[in-house]
Parts: structure tokens; C-alpha cells; sequence
């Protein structure tokens, strides 16, 4: 009996070492390994961005993300009611991330040691913190339409929306990594089990075009600006004409960088790339460029304005309705007739004027390394009638953005080059730097014709009907331009779009400055709000850069 009684515990012994080995070696087999490694992703360090000159404009700075284990909470009410004081969060909003049938649950990113400190002291079981990094702005707002914002999608990761945190997204976050470890049945680690590390890549900083010294000064200028000539908004671009490097690009009003998320969605977009409008006369040395290189005017050349001009059934006149009889090519773009414009349109010839649109890249992407770009709109060539070639000499008609615009007159005044806007110069990873350099993307046309159009603006600006306070013994080069802003089909002439795009020094000139101001109070003419706002811009550049007066 005795023999019989331990014949059967060793039995039952031995079913349950075969139990277990099943167990181990079927159900937990490395067929299912994931039940038994358990897998932590190391995060990268995100890219840094930097001016031209080296100074920071997007650092990053130590935090950390507040997680749950909901498996072992044990008064759900009081944790959510608890952390909703210490993070200053609704309950409602805890509440809906706490998904309990998760191992693992993110309930808020980007703390500072100080928010840590606080929540640690509560001594909750069921939170861990996990070390990250976020974005730090030294300059605050000061590009924030030129950087963009980091963000979270869906699972909680990181995400860059527009500009440069959005269109170099793969280059800033990098390569995250992970660390593997075997562990136990209950979850201890195995000290002597697979243990498996791969170190994250950590993402590449960017070193901008942009200067920050000209940015404080554009953005200072601009809001004085929008204060002064009470318009709703305004954009400033500030480029090299050779390259279409940009050195400066502000658009009011801004958001704050950090607190993004507080902001209506409007706030985000870049007016410089995304908004499209009639550009008005600023458009006219286009079509003017585009006559002097066919030969079909010399600049001398003579036109009689004597009154309005029909097309159909429509009447062009001037701004003011006013005419001076027997004038210059020259004086056309002077006084900024746009009657003198049609004149020159006809000469031109419609299937020249498209084929130049085209030329200087209207109606398409500049391809600008910033998220968020619009194409702008020119209507297919079997969609126009004569109206829309006359109108679109003095720039109606056509719908672009202000990118498109300065680096269209980027081309006439830099030897007939139309180059590729851009802000990015240098991509720096650990053992590479990689250059972006200058694209000419066509030659639209001559220099000789860049020559000529050169003098011709800065005839322009000396002979305008508006008498500027100009930095005296510098030749600057230059046309305004308002257009009105078209609601529902129809013109309203008390809302107009105020612009001016300039040039210095004219012989060889070193910052081209574009100027739009929406729906300025104080005056509609762009002679009289965004000519004057760029002429005190063009004080400070000429300081900065420190240009010598003609001689």
C-alpha cells in the first residue's frame, strides 16, 4: 500500500514536470517569444536648427512623459482625480487617453522636472515616467512660420507639422533604437538570457539661410507696420537675388511655438507661401522684361496715353484716370499706367505673355524647402479671352503667391536666372555634413535684358509720383503695387492688398525685399503703406550690411 501511495506521488511529480516543460516550451515557446522578451524603444534625439551664423533657433531640452499601468490601479476615480490636480489636466481628458485593457498607457508628454517632482510625491503605484526631450525655442516666436511645430500623432509620437519640422521630418527625428531582454515567466529579467541593445541614430541639426539678426529687424519693422497702416496682416521676404537664399521671412500675426495647440488652425499658415491673391502692379516689370527681351520695346521707345483703352466690351484706364500724352517705356513703369501696360501686352502678343507666366514660374510649385506650399493658379491657355491678356499686364487676373512673385523678380534683376527658392543650407549628422547649394532652374532671360530692367526700376523709384524718405546716395530699384481684393466676383476697392518689392544696391544688389500688406486702413495704395514700410527696412539693411553710398 505504502509502495502504491509513492508510486503515485511520483507520478503526479512527473505529470506536472511535463505540464510545466509544456508550458515553457510550447505555449512560451520562442515561437511566442514576444511572451517572454520584452522589448523598450530608445528614443532619438530630435535635430537641432540653426541660423546662418550658428545661433539656435530650435534646441531641445530635457522632460519626460507620465505613463499608467491600468492593470494595477486600484481606485481609478482617485488616480484620475489625483493626477488631474498635479498636471493641471481635465479629468475628462485623462479619463478618455486611460485605456484599461492596456498594459501601458501615455497620459501626458513634455513635463519639466519641477511638474515630475510634483507628481512623484504623491507616491502612486500605478504611473512611471519615462526620460524624453522637447523643443526648446530660444528666439521665441521669431520664425515660427518658418519652423513649423513638433506635435504627437495618433500613438503619442512625435510628429512635424509644416514648415521645416514638417518637410524635414525624416531628417530631424532620426533612428529610434530598442533594448531586448528575456524575461522570467513572471516578468523578472533573466540575467543570464538574450539581452540585445541597438542605440537609437539621433536626427540631423539644420543650418538655415536665414539670419537672425534680419529676421529681428524685419519682424520689428512689420508690426510697427501693421500698427502704423492698420492692415489686418502682413508678410516680408527678404532673399538674396542670386541664389533665392532666404534670409528673412515673417508673416503677422504668428502663434507661439510652444503653445501651439492654443491657437486657431488660421494662425499656422504661412501667407508667404500658402496664400494666393492678384498681385496688382508689381507684376507690370514682368511683362515689361518679357517685351524688352522679344525686342519688341526699347526702353525709349513712346507710347501715346491719351485716355482709356477698350478691349471688348471693357474700358482700362489709369489709377487716377489721368494722362500725360506722348510717354517712355520707361515712364509707363514710373507712373504705372495701365493703359501703357496694355500697349505693351499687344506688342508682346498673348501666346509670348503665356509662355513667359510660364516661364517665370507662375500657376506652379517654387518647390521651397517648407511644408505647406500652393502652386497658385494660371488658367489653361484655351480658357482666356482678350480681356485676361490685358488685365494680366498690370497683374489681374491671375492669382500667385508672394514666394512665387520674389523669386520671379529674383530672375529680372539677377541676370535672367530663375533660381529655387530655399532655407536650408546644411544638413549636419554626426559624420556627414551635406551642402545644399544654389539651383538655377532656367535662364528666363538675358542679361542684357536684366540690365536694362534694372535701370528702369530704379528710374521707378527716383521719378514715382510718391515722394519716399529713401537712404540718400543709394540707388535702389523697385515697384509698388495694390490690388484689390475680389469678393464674390466683384472688386471691392475699399480692401486692397499693399505691396512693394525692392532692390539695393541696384548696381549689384544684395537683399531683394518683398513687402505685402492685407487690407491696410490708413491708406489702400501700396505707395503710401508698403513702399514706405520697406524703405525703413532697407535703412537697416544697409546698416547691417554695412553697403558703401554710389559713387
Amino acid at each position: 500500500m505504502k509502495i502504491k501511495f509513492i508510486f503515485l506521488i511520483f507520478i503526479f511529480f512527473y505529470l506536472a514536470i511535463i505540464v510545466r516543460l509544456f508550458f515553457l516550451q510550447v505555449i512560451f515557446s520562442p515561437a511566442n517569444k514576444g511572451a517572454y522578451l520584452k522589448t523598450n524603444k530608445l528614443y532619438p534625439i530630435r535635430g537641432r536648427i540653426y541660423d546662418q551664423n550658428n545661433q539656435p533657433l530650435v534646441l531641445n531640452q530635457n522632460s519626460y512623459q507620465l505613463y499608467i499601468e491600468p492593470k494595477k490601479i486600484k481606485d481609478k476615480d482617485n488616480l484620475i482625480q489625483l493626477l488631474s490636480k498635479g498636471l493641471e489636466l481635465e479629468e475628462a481628458s485623462i479619463s478618455a487617453k486611460l485605456d484599461m485593457t492596456k498594459d501601458w498607457v501615455a497620459i501626458s508628454s513634455g513635463l519639466t522636472q519641477e511638474q515630475k517632482d510634483k507628481i512623484s510625491k504623491l507616491n502612486l503605484k500605478e504611473i512611471g515616467f519615462e526620460y524624453q526631450t522637447k523643443r526648446f525655442y530660444p528666439e521665441a516666436s521669431l520664425s515660427a512660420h518658418i519652423l513649423g511645430f513638433l506635435g504627437k500623432d495618433n500613438e503619442g509620437e512625435d510628429v512635424g507639422y509644416l514648415g521645416l519640422e514638417g518637410f524635414y521630418s525624416r531628417d530631424l527625428r532620426g533612428l529610434p533604437g530598442f533594448v531586448e531582454t528575456e524575461r522570467d515567466i513572471v516578468g523578472r529579467p533573466i540575467l543570464i538570457g538574450i539581452q540585445q541593445r541597438v542605440e537609437p541614430e539621433d536626427g540631423r541639426d539644420l543650418v538655415l539661410t536665414i539670419d537672425k539678426n534680419i529676421q529681428e529687424i524685419t519682424k520689428k519693422k512689420l508690426l510697427e507696420g501693421i500698427e502704423k497702416y492698420k492692415a489686418k496682416k502682413g508678410c516680408v521676404i527678404t532673399a538674396d537675388p542670386k541664389t533665392m537664399a532666404i534670409l528673412s521671412l515673417v508673416c503677422l500675426p504668428d502663434y507661439d511655438l510652444e503653445k501651439y495647440y492654443l491657437f486657431d488652425e488660421n494662425f499656422y499658415k504661412n501667407l508667404a507661401i500658402s496664400d494666393l491673391y492678384e498681385p496688382g502692379s508689381v507684376f507690370k516689370p514682368f511683362i515689361v522684361a518679357a517685351a524688352l527681351e522679344e525686342k519688341k520695346i526699347k526702353p525709349d521707345d513712346t507710347y501715346s496715353e491719351t485716355g482709356q483703352v477698350s478691349v471688348g466690351e471693357y474700358n482700362i484706364k489709369t489709377w487716377n484716370d489721368k494722362y500725360e500724352g506722348k510717354i517712355s517705356m520707361t515712364r509707363i513703369l514710373e507712373k504705372s499706367s495701365n493703359v501703357g501696360m496694355v500697349y505693351i501686352g499687344e506688342k508682346l502678343g498673348n501666346k509670348k505673355i503665356y509662355n513667359y507666366l510660364e516661364k517665370f514660374g507662375f500657376g506652379q510649385n517654387t518647390n521651397i524647402d517648407l511644408e505647406g506650399e500652393a502652386s497658385g493658379y494660371l488658367k489653361p491657355q484655351g480658357s482666356w479671352y482678350p480681356i485676361d491678356y490685358a488685365t494680366v499686364t498690370f497683374g489681374q487676373g491671375i492669382a500667385v503667391t508672394p514666394i512665387q512673385m520674389i523669386r520671379a523678380f529674383a530672375s529680372i534683376i539677377n541676370g535672367g536666372n530663375l533660381m529655387r527658392p530655399y532655407v536650408v543650407q546644411k544638413i549636419v549628422a554626426e559624420n556627414k555634413i551635406t551642402e545644399i547649394k544654389p539651383k538655377v532652374e532656367k535662364r528666363v532671360v538675358s542679361k542684357t535684358t536684366s540690365d536694362i530692367i534694372k535701370k528702369m526700376l530704379v528710374s521707378t523709384v527716383e521719378n514715382a509720383e510718391a515722394k519716399w524718405d529713401r537712404p540718400k546716395g543709394y540707388s535702389i530699384g523697385g515697384k509698388t503695387g495694390t490690388a484689390q481684393v475680389p469678393i464674390k466676383g466683384i472688386y471691392d476697392a475699399s480692401k486692397t492688398i499693399a505691396s512693394f518689392i525692392g532692390f539695393a544696391p541696384a548696381s549689384d544688389p544684395k537683399f531683394l525685399t518683398f513687402v505685402v500688406l492685407y487690407e491696410p486702413k490708413s491708406s489702400q495704395w501700396g505707395s503710401e503703406t508698403a513702399a514706405p514700410l520697406f524703405f525703413e527696412i532697407a535703412k537697416d539693411l544697409i546698416v547691417y550690411y554695412n553697403i558703401s553710398p554710389d559713387r
